[in-house]
């Protein structure tokens, strides 16, 4: 295995903070290496150095001779008066390029519906991105560098990206190194992974589940290593203090190592979390739809949509880029008005919503983190315990000097976490969140879900992020022509709709959306008999497995409500005969949802045990 990219004691220092130091690394022929780090660690910086478009500021970068390396960074270099087709093939002939199957598969999945002819000035960021990525896609590399590739790409987009970089080169051949928060991505392209965290770049083996099951063994490895130093340490340091007359007599070696057990502390990477925050009290009715049209300047995006979202549903929405997921969010949340049919919203609603624009800061670049965080209020209610809104800050991985920064200078990841912190402390009982992950590294990721996965109140979610959508949510839907659609196959069921896979796509009319399609009979045990045979498939035993954490997560989150509801009970005035009555009632339903989930639970169970 030839190496193509080598480093030697490679270091680099921005103002204010070196982010590599006296690093070694190489990149070899057939390596798929994904680059994970929280934000600001000097991922994108170690990208730059391999591409040798940053000069390091100790060590060298060197090239195997007649390498050709190919770079996607996060801002393109495309030339604003310039076409579109030109920027991608370049002067190639039209019967060139036309003829080349390669050239066609790239630009019929990333510039379909654009004009080719249009000038790159006048594009948006993600078709910028679309015809950056092309330009690099359609040329011939040994060594790929991309830099958050799968941003402004839509689920099926990165599907197909996936596969078009697994299948580019021969085995052992070929060279891929990417920067990219989306794990599900990290796990179907690439084999081995670099983490970059202290000025150094740790390599681990296997895709980013294997990667996250090492960095947790090590991190336990560390800690009971740093237990075992600081049980020495307190021996020492009793030691050293019995007395001058003692310490005279002392000899000077154990002096000296006890003094450096004292100044060799290691540095431990502060673990991130947020625990459970209070919510509102959330009645029965959430949201309501009833035959919605919506659209913009003539425009309708959203035909006859029927959908009723009740209380402690988890649900996600996918479709494709400008399908009209962000206008559904705003007609749900009523901030947008439909052009007919009805939206009715619980009285007892009371929304936190994250937009992809972080609005919240529009207007306040100017601002210092802590000015933010002065807007509300002082004290919050987490796990039964009372914390500060900087205490909750530090959770999220800021430190205390970054309450001193100001807005505008906060990197992207950094804003996003602020924004969902600020959406959560206002006790929402109704978490609307869209593309949550944009800009987040993988550990801020799995923190948000830690987060999502103990939400009490009802969730919806929008993103491009299958690991982060399968994950957290019980139900998925897509918005497709204009309706909504339920997915009970998952993200794959979506991906074969788009790409017409009728065999393994349910025929006829789309189930209707809603609490009925999202409830136990709609991904009941004989939606995937039908599939014929009784022996599993690894996709079938898959999509069992996640149905059952689904089933599991929503069982955990009612087997309170009748305990509730007989507290309620008890407290009613024996005399109120219509108040017992509805009590009565509100029991027997409760009851018989855990049943019908326990009973689909058990099902299923049988199923993957056979």
């Amino acid at each position: 295995m030839g190496i193509l990219i080598g480093t030697e004691g490679l270091g680099h220092e921005w103002p204010g903070k070196v982010v590599l130091e006296g690093q070694s690394v190489g990149v070899y022929d057939g390596d798929r290496i994904g680059v994970v780090g929280r934000n600001g660690e000097g991922k994108s910086t170690l990208l730059e150095l391999l591409a040798k478009r940053y000069e390091p500021d100790s060590g060298s970068v060197t090239w195997r001779n007649g390498v050709s390396v190919g770079v996607l960074a996060q801002q393109d270099q495309l030339v604003d008066d310039d076409t579109v087709i030109h920027q991608v093939v370049g002067d190639a002939p039209e019967y060139e390029w036309a003829g080349s199957p390669k050239v066609r598969e790239v630009m019929g999945e990333l510039l379909s519906g654009m004009d080719l002819d249009a000038q790159v000035g006048s594009l948006s960021g993600g078709q910028r991105r679309r015809v950056d990525l092309a330009r690099l896609l359609v040329g011939e590399w040994d060594v790929l560098l991309l830099d958050e590739p799968t941003n402004h790409l839509d689920v099926h987009a990165i599907s197909w990206l996936a596969g078009h970089l697994r299948s580019r080169w021969p085995e052992g051949r070929g060279a891929l190194v990417s920067v990219t928060h989306d794990r599900w991505f990290l796990d179907e392209v690439c084999t081995s992974m670099w983490e970059v965290h202290d000025r150094r770049v740790e390599p681990f083996e296997g895709g980013f589940s294997a990667y996250v099951q090492q960095r947790v063994e090590r991190e336990r490895q560390a800690a009971v290593a740093e237990e075992r130093r600081q049980n020495m340490l307190r021996r020492e340091l009793a030691w050293l203090s019995r007395g001058a007359q003692a310490r005279s007599s002392k000899p000077k070696f154990r002096i000296e190592e006890a003094r450096s057990l004292v100044a060799d502390v290691p540095e431990l990477r502060d673990p991130i979390q947020l625990r459970r925050l209070a919510v509102s009290r959330l009645g029965k009715q959430v949201i309501e739809l009833h035959d919605v049209h919506a659209g913009y300047d003539g425009h309708e995006v959203l035909s006859g949509i029927e959908w009723t979202i009740g209380p402690g549903d988890r649900v996600g929405i996918v479709g494709a880029n400008g399908v009209g997921k962000s206008t559904l969010l705003q007609v749900m949340c009523g901030q947008l008005a439909p052009t007919s049919g009805t939206v009715r919203i619980g009285k007892s609603v009371r929304f936190g919503i994250l937009t992809q624009r972080l609005d919240t800061f529009s207007d306040k670049g100017d601002w210092t983190v802590r000015d933010v965080l002065a807007r509300h209020r002082r004290y919050h209610v987490v796990d039964g315990k009372e914390y500060t809104s900087e205490q909750l800050l530090e959770q999220l991985g800021f430190s205390r000097k970054d309450l001193l920064t100001r807005i505008g200078e906060l990197s992207g990841g950094q804003r996003r976490r602020l924004a969902l912190l600020l959406v959560v402390i206002d006790e929402p009982n109704v978490l609307v969140l869209d593309e949550p992950g944009n800009d987040m590294d993988t550990d801020m990721l799995a923190v948000t879900e830690d987060l999502l996965d103990s939400w009490p109140g009802t969730l919806i979610l929008v993103t491009h992020d299958r690991y982060l959508m399968e994950r957290v949510v019980d139900d998925e839907y897509a918005l497709m022509d204009g309706n909504v659609r339920h997915l009970p196959g998952g993200i794959d069921e979506y991906l074969a709709l788009l790409d017409g896979a009728s065999a393994t796509a349910p025929s006829g009319p789309a189930a209707p959306a809603g609490k009925a399609a999202g409830s136990a009979s709609a991904g009941g045990p004989g939606a995937s008999d039908a599939q014929g045979g009784n022996a599993l498939s690894n996709k079938e035993r898959q999509e069992l497995k996640r149905r059952l954490d689904s089933l599991t997560r929503r069982m955990e989150s009612r087997a309170g409500r009748p305990d509730e509801v007989r507290a309620k009970l008890a407290a009613a005035d024996p005399t109120d005969y219509v108040e017992l009555e509805r009590l009565q009632g509100e029991l027997k339903a409760a009851e018989d949802e855990i049943s019908a989930l326990e009973d689909e639970w058990l099902e299923i169970s049988e199923r993957l045990e056979g």
